[in-house]
């Protein structure tokens, strides 16, 4: 009888040490964050490309996080978000958006005591700016913002060198210098911001893509470091400039403002080039 209690006690305790020894599940790996163009990638004008409302559709039936990034800064996120539902999108929230007016205003607001500027631009470079909790004024402004406005004119150009002029610092939100349209292109707000550079012979900070605060911008508003983005557009001189420039994961795809006879030209290479968005297999590219 003593001999077989010791056996049971033996036995026991073997089996204590078993369920000790048992480690939890490896957690799941996250998936990447998909950094969306939007002029040329998702639509062209008011046109939608049909290949980007496919792969919206697959990132939301398979959770992939995304997020639309674009030095388009005419429209507030709002606005963003109803124009693409307007051309067949689906479940597209205003909290997918991020634009180089919101990156603008971000990136001013690291000089606190700076709070009156004046603007160039529509509703999303005024909003983002009253979301920033800047003044908007004539009267003496720290800053001078300028942002695509398609109804811009001589005289609106004009005051706002006199601002300048007269101390006023130059933010343009992006360095687009052509937006892709339905059978062209026109000018972007690059070449405006060029404008007022040549006058008061004073660069702008660059802030939209292919420069670094837009990116910023995004990987804080997402909650992820650079290694968990892929940066997926039309433009090689933006979009896969701001991947390539900053060791981010980039997809080319041939939509809108390039071509493959362009990357040596440019000298900015792709980590992929896709004719198509269909082309893409997006969990793969997601890390799944």
């Amino acid at each position: 009888m003593e001999k077989e209690m010791k056996a049971e006690t033996k036995t026991e305790t073997k089996t204590e040490t078993k369920t000790e020894t048992k480690t939890a599940a490896e957690p799941k790996k996250a998936r990447k964050t998909m950094l969306f163009d939007l002029d040329g990638t998702m639509y062209r004008g008011p046109e939608p490309i049909e290949a980007g409302i496919r792969a919206v559709d697959f990132c939301q039936a398979h959770d992939i996080p995304y997020l639309f990034v674009t030095n388009n800064s005419m429209r507030t996120p709002e606005e963003n978000a109803k124009h693409m539902l307007d051309m067949g999108y689906h479940n597209i929230k205003p909290e997918h958006f991020v634009n180089s007016a919101m990156a603008a205003v971000s990136y001013a607001s690291k000089q606190p005591d700076k709070r009156k500027a004046w603007y160039i631009g529509a509703n999303g470079m005024k909003e983002a700016l009253e979301e920033g909790g800047f003044t908007i004024t004539d009267d003496k402004p720290d800053f001078v913002f300028v942002g695509l406005d398609k109804q811009g004119n001589y005289a609106k150009y004009s005051k706002a060198l006199d601002l300048l002029l007269n101390g006023a610092e130059l933010i343009g939100t992006n360095h687009d210098r052509i937006l892709a349209k339905p059978g062209g292109f026109e000018v972007g707000n690059g070449s405006v911001v060029a404008l007022f550079e040549y006058a008061t012979g004073k660069p702008s900070p660059k802030i939209g893509k292919p420069a670094l605060p837009i990116l910023e911008a995004a990987l804080e508003k997402a909650g992820i470091e650079k290694e968990n983005a892929v940066i997926i557009g039309d433009n090689l001189e933006t979009d896969i400039a701001l991947g390539y420039n900053n060791q981010v994961q980039t997809l080319f795809v041939l939509s809108g403002v390039h071509q493959p006879k362009d990357i040596e030209r440019l000298k900015i290479y792709p980590d992929e080039t896709v004719v198509s968005l269909d082309d893409v297999d997006f969990l793969r590219l997601s890390g799944q």
